[in-house]
């Protein structure tokens, strides 16, 4: 039992928490190269990302191992990226730091991900039973130069223009 749930609901949880941070992930991603700020699918990548890393420390384990160092800096990131997109408003370097952060939380969760179906899927374990295999790095490195080309990208082309105010609360146009 963990938090309540069997530990396979709870499983189940984590990895649905994950696949939602990895495709809400991609939705961010997809406005970042389009330069819209897309505050809904933000939230949700957000949030689901902090649950998934969260939730991970509550798998039982005997030590300290790469699992809970790639969560701890995930949550690391994600805090990074949620004051640079609420507390800073992506107002200058914030911007550039936030699709950086952003982006690392996301091929964080994308990598676990890789390392999961390698573990877990039998046609992949095969190919790479102690995921240090050629099929298993040439995987990792390549999926990491794709974010690495994409980070780069989105940092160029993110500038969304900020929020409009409703004309009404614009005192300064009222004559005020």
């Amino acid at each position: 039992m963990i938090l309540g749930l069997s530990t396979s609901l709870f499983t189940l949880v984590h990895v649905a928490l994950s696949l939602i941070g990895i495709f809400s992930g991609l939705f961010v991603l997809i406005g970042m190269l389009a330069a819209q700020r897309r505050p809904s699918w933000t939230a949700l990548f957000l949030l689901s990302t902090i649950a998934t890393s969260v939730s991970g420390f509550f798998f039982p384990s005997d030590n300290f191992g790469p699992a809970h160092i790639v969560g701890v800096l995930s949550l690391v990131v994600l805090v990074i990226a949620l004051v640079t997109r609420y507390g800073r408003r992506l107002a200058g370097a914030a911007r550039w730091i936030y699709v950086l952060a952003a982006l690392l939380a996301l091929y964080l969760n994308v990598f676990v991900g890789i390392v999961q179906a390698f573990q877990k899927l039998a046609f992949l374990q095969a190919l790479a039973p102690t995921q240090s295999e050629p099929p298993f790095v040439y995987t990792q490195l390549v999926v990491l130069a794709i974010f690495v080309v994409l980070a780069v990208i989105a940092m160029i082309r993110f500038r969304p223009a900020p929020p409009q105010r409703p004309a009404a609360m614009d005192i300064r146009r009222a004559g005020a």
